[in-house]
């Protein structure tokens, strides 16, 4: 263990109590990267190089994450001016005439939409346009927030089937194929979503059987004036163009799930297929609708969405350069040839003493990706979970797989949005018209559950 080891042990451990105090981790990470890299070169200016290149390392890993994000976010900017997004959903509104029904829907709507546009657009989308239905026919809009919950800002961010953007950062931190990942958050995060949305249910129950009491002039009272929260004098342009729009969309994004499991595609060459179908999307959407102005129009669209990801991921480049200075094949970028990886020796320390397989390493992977959430954003933590949960593993890919998985199922489900009261949940606490606080409290003993399922699941069956 040198100096530099010790000061990277420290930064880590800096990072984890700021997490705890619910603060922004930027300025430990900074300073850490700064003094490992005076360390190591013995010169202030090689320092400050090394703080840019950690910066520029993390940007060519995790670089196409922010680009993908940023394009469906785009494209769906660019149908949503019709009302095309609307459409999406209101298949749905027909099947709620119960409230498990119900319930079951708005999750459903939720998890599909979150995993091809990310859960930010699918929560006013399904906020506005389903728990309104589901309220008349019978659900409380706290049951239908808690779906919302733990459908998209839990299940369908922290498996990222399409979009793959945790997954990669997960993958990239622990020096693994982002294919090993793939498959394993998917099953870990159906193992904590489906228990945790059948458990958070079953706890509404006397709710349930009580707001069907409600007279129904109550509840149209509530809905007129949810309705009036609600958005709805949209400005719609080229409406008629709405259904075939819809369409395009399903068909198109039908097509590129087919060719990614007919072709094997995975990781890069993945988020390149939808990357690309968003932009043609996007440019027939905005030529269909502004004719000669789309010029101009698709390049307000394009700023949207590149904005829209750099304000949520942004962040995420400090924090994962200093990881980066872990792992021994990204650090050579940063620091040089023959420079160590500082986490990777660390954490083959821990495993010494701490077995890479069993519940006692799984258990703890979940539970810092859980304390790397309390910051309110479940991806500034997989850089960390991911880079020590490869070095604990000792080579093993597979093990290395199972713990980034279990970490990522932490990071996100507490901090993505789920029972963080001070996370993205906000959102779809104000959406629905209920208190935050209340809504967090709701989800916990839900999630909690349901991660410790996925850890048994991991252990016995993923590593």
């Amino acid at each position: 263990m040198t100096l530099a080891h010790w000061i990277y042990a420290l930064g880590t451990v800096t990072v984890v109590i700021t997490m705890i105090l619910r603060r922004n981790v930027l300025i430990p990470c900074i300073v850490s990267t700064l003094l490992i890299g005076l360390i190591y070169h013995g010169s202030l200016v090689s320092a400050a190089q090394t703080v840019f290149r950690a910066n520029m390392a993390a940007l060519g890993e995790v670089g196409s994450v922010f680009i993908i994000i940023g394009l469906m976010y785009a494209m769906l900017q660019s149908i949503s001016v019709t009302g095309a997004d609307e459409l999406l959903v209101v298949p749905f509104k027909k099947f709620m005439v119960s409230p498990l029904i119900s319930y079951v829907v708005i999750a459903l709507a939720t998890f599909v939409v979150s995993v091809f546009f990310w859960p930010t657009p699918a929560v006013p989308l399904v906020g506005a346009l389903l728990v309104p239905v589901a309220v008349k026919a019978g659900l409380p809009p706290m049951a239908g927030a808690i779906a919302i919950a733990l459908a998209g800002q839990g299940m369908a961010l922290s498996c990222d089937i399409v979009i793959q953007g945790a997954n990669m950062l997960s993958a990239t931190a622990a020096g693994i194929p982002v294919e090993m990942i793939n498959y394993r958050v998917m099953i870990l995060s159906l193992s904590i979503g489906i228990p945790a949305l059948a458990i958070g249910y079953y706890m509404m129950k006397k709710e349930i059987a009580e707001f069907k009491g409600i007279e129904a002039d109550e509840v149209a009272a509530a809905d007129e004036s949810s309705a009036k929260e609600q958005p709805q004098e949209r400005e719609y342009r080229g409406k008629e163009y709405a259904p075939f729009l819809m369409w395009f969309l399903i068909i198109a994004m039908a097509l590129v799930i087919i060719a990614m499991f007919r072709f094997n595609i995975t990781g890069g060459d993945a988020s390149a297929l939808l990357g690309g179908t968003a932009v043609l999307i996007m440019t027939v959407a905005t030529m269909l609708v502004d004719g000669v102005n789309s010029l101009d129009v698709i390049a307000d669209h394009l700023t949207d969405g590149l904005v829209f990801a750099f304000r949520v991921m942004g962040q995420i480049l400090p924090i994962a350069g200093f990881f980066l200075l872990g792992n021994p094949e990204a650090v050579a970028g940063i620091l040089g040839e023959g420079a160590p990886g500082y986490l990777f020796d660390i954490g083959q320390m821990i495993a010494q003493t701490i077995p890479a397989k069993g519940f006692l390493s799984a258990f703890g992977i979940l539970i810092l990706g859980i304390i790397t959430g309390l910051d309110g954003s479940g991806f500034s933590g997989l850089p960390m979970t991911g880079t020590l949960s490869g070095a604990i593993a000792g080579g093993d890919t597979a093990v290395a797989a199972g713990l980034a998985a279990l970490g990522q199922m932490g990071a996100i489900w507490s901090g993505g949005g789920t029972f963080v009261a001070w996370s993205s949940l906000v959102a779809v606490a104000g959406i629905v018209g209920v208190p935050v606080l209340d809504l967090a409290r709701k989800n916990f003993i839900p999630v909690i559950i349901g991660m410790i399922i996925s850890v048994i699941v991991a252990v016995l069956f993923l590593m």
